[in-house]
């Protein structure tokens, strides 16, 4: 028997690219589009590489089922859209992504539903936020870039006394340090583009339906028919062939197997970036040039004992400080000799940005001020470089603020 005689298996999940699925009857494929029989139709709906890494994902957040989408705001939009209808109303942590609260206030709201930021580190601001039409409180692990932590425990348990789905999402912090679900979420999303991916190489996200709600019941009423037939999958069955069917948002398969890459060394870069975060804060902290750094993996901060309690004392790779002005924001950056100025994170590389005039330039000067974004705050996006070229990089652009300071 020669090689090519033998059965051959790839030992890593192929990318199966295609858009469609043949079949071998017209009621062959009738009976996968009535969900009689199980099956990929379109790759919009679904395809065996992405089933792969929704499988992973699920798995790795000890969860019932897992969509893969095209982004990170894709995976958030379809939840929200999934759910909500004119006349409701979402509680939100302020200091998060600037996408997230563009699609909130000025997407949403478009169509009747209206958001409340409240501060995320305060459980008490949530509390009285929340309204007979509050139908989902959503917070990030960390804020980005607002590095506060919210009591993820507390908020849970103040959503299911009042049957509100609670969202949480993990961009920041991924399964590689907190299961969400353990502390009382609903549904968790990702941006898979940043630590999951981990190379900036392709954009994704990720929805997960941690089977804690029960959605026979509460005010969700297409969800809660659909629960009679498909039990605690009828959320991710509602999203799956409706919502997230006809929006689009679909994960490409090319993309779905980067992200499938990326798990593979999750933990040890994720163990890498918090290591750079939390040396490159502390040497801030010390510096004269820096007015303030917020890094809630710091023992000093407000925040330490939920990074303890949450994330196993990580605090993530993400920090920010602040220079006293933009000008000395901007210089700062421009210094930089081998930190890349770049709007993503979670990248092996290290990464900087200036949200105020990025992120966050569609907002007014007082709105950026509600949302925890002065002129004057430096974003950094640790990656896993080498230390020491780290350190001597952000040391000689402090010695050109404070050069031209003189």
């Amino acid at each position: 028997m020669g090689i090519d005689d033998l059965p051959q298996t790839a030992a890593a999940t192929p990318i199966d690219q295609a858009a469609s699925y043949a079949y071998g009857s017209a009621q062959e494929l009738a009976d996968v589009f009535a969900g009689k029989a199980p099956g990929h139709i379109y790759t919009r709906i679904s395809g065996p590489t992405t089933l792969v890494l929704e499988r992973r994902l699920a798995e790795l957040e000890d969860s019932i089922g897992c969509i893969a989408t095209s982004s990170g705001m894709a995976a958030i939009t379809a939840v929200m859209m999934g759910l909500l209808r004119s006349g409701d109303e979402i509680v939100s942590a302020a200091g998060i992504f600037g996408g997230t609260i563009s699609l909130f206030k000025n997407v949403l709201g478009r169509f009747g539903v209206k958001t409340t930021l409240v501060s995320a580190g305060d459980t008490e601001q949530f509390r009285q936020a929340i309204t007979p039409a509050t139908r989902v409180i959503f917070v990030e692990t960390i804020g980005n870039p607002g590095m506060d932590v919210p009591d993820l425990s507390a908020i849970a348990e103040l959503a299911r006394a009042h049957r509100i789905l609670f969202v949480v999402d993990s961009t920041l912090t991924s399964p590689a340090l907190i299961r969400p679900k353990e502390f009382g979420a609903d549904i968790v999303v990702h941006s898979t583009t940043k630590y999951i991916n981990g190379h900036g190489t392709v954009i994704g996200g990720a929805l997960i339906d941690t089977g804690r709600y029960d959605w026979s019941t509460g005010p969700f009423a297409d969800v809660a028919a659909l629960a009679k037939r498909a039990g605690r999958l009828a959320f991710l069955s509602h999203l799956r062939m409706l919502i997230y069917r006809d929006l689009g948002g679909c994960a490409a398969p090319g993309s779905s197997w980067l992200m499938l890459q990326g798990l593979e060394t999750l933990t040890s870069r994720m163990r890498a970036h918090c290591d750079n975060a939390l040396k490159i804060a502390e040497l801030l902290r010390q510096h004269r040039s820096v007015g303030r750094v917020d890094y809630p993996g710091l023992q000093c901060s407000t925040y330490y004992p939920r990074v303890s309690k949450f994330f196993g004392g990580r605090g993530g790779g993400l920090l920010t400080l602040r220079l006293g002005s933009r000008e000395r924001a901007f210089r700062f950056i421009d210094s930089l000799k081998t930190v890349r100025i770049a709007t993503n994170l979670g990248e092996t590389r290290t990464l900087v940005i200036h949200p105020a005039s990025t992120i966050f330039h569609e907002y007014s000067a007082d709105q950026r001020a509600e949302l925890g974004v002065p002129d004057d705050l430096v974003r950094m996006a640790l990656g896993i470089d080498e230390f020491d070229k780290l350190k001597q990089d952000v040391l000689q652009a402090l010695d050109q603020v404070e050069k031209e300071k003189a």
